[in-house]
């Protein structure tokens, strides 16, 4: 079947309010911004000119509307993004915290990503894709984790590059093991792993990243590990070698959006170039835009509609390689 689209995703779609100051009265303001971290990825491919498509569901009510509207005037398909009549679309109250990392608290109990069912996973379209990518949100309950492993089974049968972020989110999950349970299964599946500083500890159990990669890719032979460091820069796994980036100073808002806009980045970087034969030069371009994108981003409020454009990428790394000259 022919490729039509650079990245297809699953998985949530919600409203993330976040912290916007105080009113007149003293009382904290939200905003609200269209959110979620699969279709954050999307919304950063589409800025660098990929072809993008999402499945999942959200509530036929105003945040769904607004969302579906969001997501086709960044260019995402919408084919199969569905409205639920009955269950109210997922919302995130995101407090920040001094240091610009987040806190988290959910409405979604349930909430309209929650709902996507197997039946509605067209698998001649997930055909149409280089890659496809998913998290482990969509994992948290039965019917959406019974959808998510149908696609996915589907992407491996037909040879789609498989892309995986666990992006744990712990108030989401009945329990820490369960989570852990989940992540594993999606390990079994990608050729493309982003994980965070955070969750390769929570996963290996072991406080030295190099170790708990070993660890990982001991049990699972992923081809290309991406292991981002927040402020610090990232690094990438790849054939037994080990290729390091530095991060890029800004100014930080807040830290929302970060690492899907480092894996949208990425994603970009791979579906040009595939995921063969990568050299470390290969590795420290992919790597040093993508952390570019992702400082870019920690100076906006929200993701979807804040990711930024290659010019502004491309001159924020002009500018740090100026100043080391």
């Amino acid at each position: 079947m022919k490729t039509e689209f650079d990245v297809i995703a699953l998985g949530e779609l919600l409203i993330d309010f976040t912290m916007n100051g105080t009113s007149s009265q003293g009382n904290q303001v939200f905003e609200a911004c269209p959110g979620g971290a699969p279709c954050n990825v999307l919304a950063m491919l589409n800025k660098l000119g990929k072809k993008t498509a999402f499945i999942g569901k959200v509530g036929q009510d105003q945040f769904g509307l607004l969302l579906k509207q969001t997501l086709e005037n960044a260019g995402i398909c919408t084919e199969y993004l569905y409205l639920d009549p009955d269950i109210h679309t997922t919302l995130a109250f995101v407090h920040t915290l001094e240091n610009g990392d987040r806190d988290f608290s959910f409405y979604r109990n349930p909430g309209a990503d929650m709902m996507l069912t197997e039946e509605e996973v067209e698998l001649d379209f997930l055909k149409k894709a280089k890659i496809f990518h998913f998290g482990t949100l969509s994992m948290t309950h039965e019917g959406v984790r019974k959808a998510t492993k149908k696609a996915l089974q589907a992407a491996k049968e037909a040879g789609v590059l498989i892309s995986f972020d666990p992006n744990l989110r712990p108030p989401l999950w009945n329990s820490l093991e369960s989570a852990k349970e989940q992540i594993h299964y999606g390990l079994g599946y990608c050729d493309i792993l982003k994980i965070s500083d955070n969750e390769i500890q929570f996963l290996s159990g072991k406080e030295d990243y190099d170790e708990g990669i070993q660890w990982l890719t001991s049990q699972y032979p992923i081809p290309l590990v991406l292991l981002t460091l927040g402020s610090e820069g990232s690094r990438a796994y790849y054939q037994g070698r080990r290729v390091d980036c530095k991060g890029f100073s800004c100014e930080t808002i807040e830290t929302t959006g970060a690492g899907d806009t480092f894996c949208g980045s990425v994603l970009n970087y791979l579906s040009e170039h595939g995921i063969k034969h990568l050299t470390d030069e290969n590795l420290k371009e992919m790597l040093t835009f993508a952390n570019a994108a992702a400082a870019l981003i920690t100076t906006r409020k929200g993701a979807i509609r804040s990711m930024p454009e290659k010019e502004e990428v491309n001159a924020l790394i002009q500018r740090a390689e100026e100043r080391t000259c």
